[in-house]
């Protein structure tokens, strides 16, 4: 191959790099963890790591699924553990994916028809945008959070009407106005679809998620729980009822063509699970955390939130990359977001607070950030 074969992908490159915009994989080291999505500490957790070896030893002879679930892949633990999901959630049935892109794609790729539509939170995760586009339905997005204007998105809607949200924004960390939303979807029937990855194990007294802990389960046509977070391991539920379970087999694709969740997997999903009920403790050590980061910060500009993602605006590529690396350098992993991530002008430092940092840290970290 020619090195101009790649000059197209060079060209491209070098745009994003003049665009302070160019993307690297980069390794954490040994600095205090203010970056990753693990809430609760499960991810790093001893217990957690001994229960996730003796579940595989009782559990299943096999380290691999060996096939899609439709052909060899399917197995009487991988089925067990959707129905104690579903029954923790409070859902009829349960159908597990790989990831929460791939649920997130499976799901909206294959709902909407012709002549359906798909209203959307414009602050929708990539994964559920991507999922809109392969759909063959019309799709529309509404003003983040704003009822009125998700309103005014339904009246001109036709067909089979899907609206997605997430309960707590990943980017931002603010929460749905979720019983508006609820009301708004039942008045004109529509199918209220719920992104819980950042509500699961951190909302409710038992980590279930924003919309058990509203009680509005009824109100929604599915959702989506991930469990790269607070879970602590990877892969994602979608929960609903018994009829959504068999279309999903039947017509999504990110389910049919990949090979199923091996049983390490299941050991860590359910090994998660078990735990993260019973840390109320953990739970009630974020908040803190939380309110003395945000009583912190005098002189930046936060946005508002009390979930573990706190959003500091810092505006352009350039100037964003500049306050991290500063951060970096002080020993803390905090990581910018950059355009076209978010859009431009909304440039920030994502700073996520765990249950396992101490108030130390968090002091370290608010005076580095506003020196």
């Amino acid at each position: 191959m020619s090195k101009d074969s790649t000059s197209f992908l060079t060209r491209l490159l070098d745009e994003r790099r003049e665009q302070q915009s160019f993307r690297e994989l980069r390794l954490p080291g040994d600095k205090i963890d203010f970056c990753s999505n693990d809430y609760l500490g499960l991810a790093r957790n001893a217990e957690v790591r001994e229960y996730i070896h003796t579940l595989m030893e009782e559990r299943h002879p096999a380290h691999g699924s060996t096939g899609s679930r439709l052909l060899a892949g399917n197995y009487e633990w991988i089925v067990s553990v959707e129905q104690d999901l579903a029954d923790f959630h409070g859902a009829a049935a349960g159908l597990l994916y790989n990831s929460g892109y791939d649920a997130n794609l499976g799901v909206f790729s294959c709902l909407g028809r012709k002549g359906d539509t798909i209203i959307y939170d414009q602050l929708i995760h990539a994964s559920i945008r991507d999922g809109v586009r392969l759909s063959a339905a019309q799709a529309f997005s509404f003003v983040h959070n704003d009822v009125a204007d998700l309103e005014k998105k339904l009246k001109n809607a036709t067909g089979n009407i899907f609206v997605a949200i997430e309960s707590v924004y990943s980017m931002d960390g603010d929460l749905a106005p979720l019983a508006g939303i609820a009301a708004i979807c039942e008045q004109y029937n529509a199918h209220l679809i719920v992104d819980e990855a950042h509500a699961t194990g951190i909302i409710g007294n038992r980590g279930e998620g924003l919309v058990q802990h509203l009680q509005l389960t009824g109100a929604c046509f599915a959702r989506i729980h991930t469990f790269g977070k607070a879970v602590g391991c990877h892969g994602a539920v979608v929960l609903g009822s018994g009829i959504l379970r068999d279309y999903l087999i039947n017509f999504s694709r990110s389910f049919i063509y990949t090979t199923a969740l091996p049983p390490a997997a299941l050991a860590a999903i359910e090994a998660g699970y078990a735990a993260f009920p019973y840390m109320q403790a953990e739970r009630k050590k974020l908040s803190e955390l939380i309110a003395q980061f945000r009583a912190g910060i005098v002189n930046a500009e936060l946005l508002p939130g009390t979930t573990p993602i706190q959003a500091v605006l810092t505006r352009g590529n350039e100037h964003t990359r500049g306050i991290a690396q500063r951060m970096q350098a002080a020993g803390l992993d905090v990581r910018p977001i950059l355009h076209p991530t978010v859009p431009k002008g909304a440039e920030r430092l994502r700073i996520v607070l765990h249950s396992f940092n101490t108030p130390e840290e968090v002091a370290h970290l608010t005076k580095v950030l506003q020196a």
